[in-house]
């Protein structure tokens, strides 16, 4: 796609908060306010039938998700994100979102501690990958995606998302919930606690 950034690794610095909801649409915001295509946010979407749903907020950026990742229907529409106080407020196309994040706690803490120039290192969410899934059933801090693509997740903070309110296509999509079942965009799904990780992504992207 025209202007994308080809070959070697690309860097994303920002957040993804993953949460379920009581009418069993599951929802995966990524908030980067740094990355290879300028600020930007996407929203995935896996509603209760099981239907995969990208919104991104330009071509350029829904090429390069959904070639990273699977889904059934690709949107274009304008994605906001405002954050006060802990308060994120989200809106993308048929989705209107609100979550409210506490303190962390011990995992989250311990995060923190890691050097942020560590935690962007391939090889340190290597290393993690083992006691990632033991701690966190269904993440995965590397693995591959589409198109021969390999991926790193590395994780720099961790908060538990509480309240939650929002629609979808105007119907509400009720209060937090576990992400059960896991979502099927990738290699790996989001905790089954929603939370919101700050956290660094590096995609290696084959030279064409």
């Amino acid at each position: 796609m025209s202007g994308r950034p080809s070959g070697g690794r690309l860097r994303f610095d920002g957040w993804i908060a993953g949460l379920g909801t009581a009418s069993g649409t599951r929802v995966v915001l990524g908030h980067w306010p740094r990355s290879p295509f300028g600020p930007f946010s996407d929203v995935m979407v896996e509603r209760p039938d099981g239907e995969r749903l990208l919104l991104a907020p330009t071509r350029q950026t829904a090429d390069f998700v959904s070639g990273t990742y699977v889904f059934d229907t690709v949107r274009v529409v304008p994605v906001g994100v405002r954050v006060a106080d802990g308060a994120w407020s989200v809106t993308a196309g048929p989705l209107d979102l609100r979550f409210t994040t506490g303190r962390r706690r011990l995992l989250g803490l311990l995060l923190c501690a890691v050097p942020g120039v560590l935690a962007r290192q391939p090889a340190w969410c290597t290393l993690l990958s083992l006691p990632a899934r033991l701690l966190l059933p269904g993440v995965r801090t590397r693995g591959s995606a589409r198109a021969g693509r390999r991926e790193w997740y590395g994780a720099r903070d961790l908060r538990p998302i509480h309240s939650v309110s929002g629609l979808f296509e105007g119907e509400d999509l009720g209060a937090a919930a576990p992400v059960v079942p896991p979502v099927r965009f990738g290699f790996g799904s989001v905790p089954r606690r929603p939370a919101l990780t700050r956290v660094t992504t590096t995609v290696a992207v084959d030279p064409e």
